[in-house]
């Protein structure tokens, strides 16, 4: 089961589509024009139900095998949604709408998905059901959790579920995945400090809050170094710090810190959330303020299931010749929601020397498009068999 000779006749065209994708890229679940496009290109490959509106603006088709015995599904995912940066790539295709840029590929995810479905819907050689999913919403506004929530899995009978993403700084159409926890839960915090205000000449008439802020910062670090398990992979990490007061003269009568949690277990979670309330308390108490400590958890640790772990890299091996073992991702990905209700797994293929993703010099590369289109197609072809 090498790279499919129908994705290679496929890869100007796929490659289009992912070129248009990119030209016109869209945010969170305002990806109207590209769920548009996805949808016509559903219909005009003959698939025999294609739904839009689940999670907002989130597409799905589904396509009937040769037969069904088995009685199963399969569903493949997609995300659709770019980032809100500026693109610096200077390519032809570069986007053209002003502070949006497809600098995390999920053009090209979108693109593969597509081309795969193409060939799905043309060939039905397969024991069952093939359900292609194109999500919105990935970076940040969890679109999977909706998609979900408004009941495909149900609806659509899915049993199984697979995911994959692009990766910069592997070879071009190489694989890799690891079973159990791969990416992070991710979550988010924001801490109000409020003290007394006063003038910055007379500190001893007002409650600081800038430096109960700072010595927040500081303890905060101490939750990694000094409560979490060293084994057990976490990062606390506080990324703004505001007085709302630009005057050299002035101790502010409030600060706010905001930052990001990752961690690769609930247990773990759980822990953090704890401890940040626990020492921004007694932080507060210690110079005679108050802090309100607003902790919202996102997206939780993306798990991939052992066996469907399996499924996964064997077909990754007949199409490249090896799959290697991914490292643990630090970042998030909300295909976590679809794991924590269907068994699965997520991918990665090598994107070869391009800028990392979130990189405004990133761009997909379209020489992964016959591996990858090919992972999704024989991902269906090899879990439901034609006996």
């Amino acid at each position: 089961m090498p790279v499919k000779n129908r994705f290679a006749e496929l890869l100007p065209e796929v490659a289009a589509w992912r070129r248009d994708i990119h030209r016109n890229p869209e945010l969170l679940f305002d990806t109207h024009r590209t769920s548009a496009m996805v949808k016509e290109k559903l219909h005009e490959f003959g698939c025999d139900e294609v739904v839009d509106g689940i999670g907002r603006t989130g597409v799905v088709g589904v396509i009937r095998g040769k037969s069904n015995a088995s009685g199963r599904t399969v569903g493949l995912r997609a995300d659709m949604d770019a980032l809100p940066m500026d693109e610096a790539t200077g390519v032809e295709h570069a986007s053209h709408t002003p502070g949006v840029m497809h600098a995390c590929g999920h053009d090209g995810h979108t693109a593969m998905l597509l081309g795969a479905a193409k060939y799905l819907a043309e060939m039905r050689n397969f024991d069952g059901t093939a359900v292609v999913i194109f999500q919105p919403a990935e970076e940040g506004g969890g679109g999977g959790r909706e998609m979900c929530e408004d009941g495909m899995m149900d609806r659509f009978g899915i049993d199984e579920v697979y995911g994959m993403h692009n990766w910069p700084g592997r070879p071009v159409g190489s694989f890799s995945i690891r079973s159990g926890p791969f990416f992070a839960a991710t979550d988010v915090f924001e801490i109000n400090f409020e003290g007394r205000g006063g003038h910055a000449a007379r500190p001893q008439q007002a409650i600081d809050t800038t430096v109960m802020a700072a010595q927040a910062v500081l303890a905060l670090q101490t939750i990694a170094s000094r409560n979490a398990d060293p084994v057990d992979r976490v990062v606390v990490s506080v990324t703004s710090f505001e007085t709302g007061s630009k005057a050299f003269n002035v101790i502010p009568q409030k600060v706010q810190l905001r930052g990001t949690v990752r961690t690769m277990s609930l247990a773990m979670r759980d822990l953090i959330e704890t401890r940040i309330t626990e020492i921004c308390q007694g932080v507060a108490a210690t110079f005679g303020g108050t802090v309100e400590v607003d902790y919202q958890r996102n997206y939780p640790a993306m798990i991939n299931a052992g066996t469907e772990t399996e499924y996964a890299a064997e077909v990754a091996r007949a199409i490249s010749g090896g799959c290697e073992e991914a490292p643990l991702v630090m970042g998030g990905e909300d295909f976590a929601f679809m794991l924590e209700e269907r068994p699965g797994a997520y991918i990665l293929v090598g994107n070869g020397d391009s800028a990392p993703v979130h990189h405004p010099e990133y761009d997909f590369d379209d020489d992964a498009i016959p591996a990858g289109c090919s992972w999704y197609a024989q991902m269906v072809e090899t879990r439901l068999p034609v006996k």
